[in-house]
């Protein structure tokens, strides 16, 4: 049987990085589709419905943002984008509005290619993570998540969350793989009226990270993308490694 050739949009103005994203990807095996322009793009995701999209924020008719928000509204397919923003504020807001993953220019080829396989995966696995009783267990490393009992175990051992410590780790399980905000975090376990003081969800990471991680300085399972929020590690690519947060006040 023919591996499943997966249709990737690449939206992006700057004509030599678009021909190299469109020479990269098409020697991977992908079917490339291109736009230069945030009107052309809209057009081209609502006749071809790419598998994936590929994003620059910087467009000459309008902002990538604008370009998220309309896709959301009505569909749920996977959006990485590749900016020269490196501000935080700017891969906080991205990801907000409902991009999947954010990568800062310069990048690498391995790093991209391993992304954009993490963002196909969930174009086949979200409606599964729609609701964490549909799926029993997540399994990374040592680590297992089973949502059916409540628990999270290392090498077979009971990390003994906190029912708070097991919300927390129990999302990013779902969505592993994908930064997840923390103001992304705080709305979906406490409500939209929450705090938007990450600083609760620093202290109960802290107190994850001294149960789950064989060493806490260098997390191996819940990354930190540093003033965005957290990443639970794929358990198909488990590429990348991030710094801890600092110790809270």
């Amino acid at each position: 049987m023919a591996a499943i050739k997966h249709k990737i949009l690449i939206v992006e103005d700057d004509p030599g990085i678009l021909t190299f994203l469109k020479t990269t990807l098409a020697a991977e095996g992908y079917d490339v589709l291109v736009a230069s322009r945030g009107d052309s793009a809209l057009s081209c995701i609502s006749s071809h419905c790419p598998d994936c999209i590929l994003l620059d924020l910087g467009l000459p008719d309008m902002d990538g943002e604008e370009i998220i928000a309309s896709v959301r509204k009505w569909a749920r397919i996977p959006i990485v984008v590749i900016s020269a923003r490196s501000m935080e504020v700017d891969k906080a807001a991205a990801l907000d509005a409902g991009a999947d993953d954010y990568i800062t220019k310069p990048f690498g080829t391995i790093e991209l290619l391993a992304r954009i396989r993490t963002a196909l995966r969930h174009t086949y696995t979200r409606a599964e993570k729609d609701e964490i009783g549909l799926r029993e267990r997540y399994c990374v490393g040592e680590m297992e998540i089973n949502y059916k009992l409540y628990r999270v175990t290392v090498r077979g051992e009971d990390a003994h969350l906190t029912p708070n410590e097991f919300r927390i780790v129990a999302l990013l399980g779902r969505n592993a793989g994908r930064v997840m905000t923390y103001k992304a975090i705080l709305r979906e376990l406490w409500g939209p009226s929450a705090s938007m003081d990450n600083k609760i969800l620093r202290v109960h990471m802290a107190s994850i990270r001294r149960k789950i991680e064989p060493n806490p300085n260098e997390p191996r399972y819940i990354f930190t993308e540093v003033g965005v929020g957290y990443r639970m590690a794929d358990s198909a690519s488990e590429e990348g490694r991030a710094e801890p947060d600092a110790q809270p006040d």
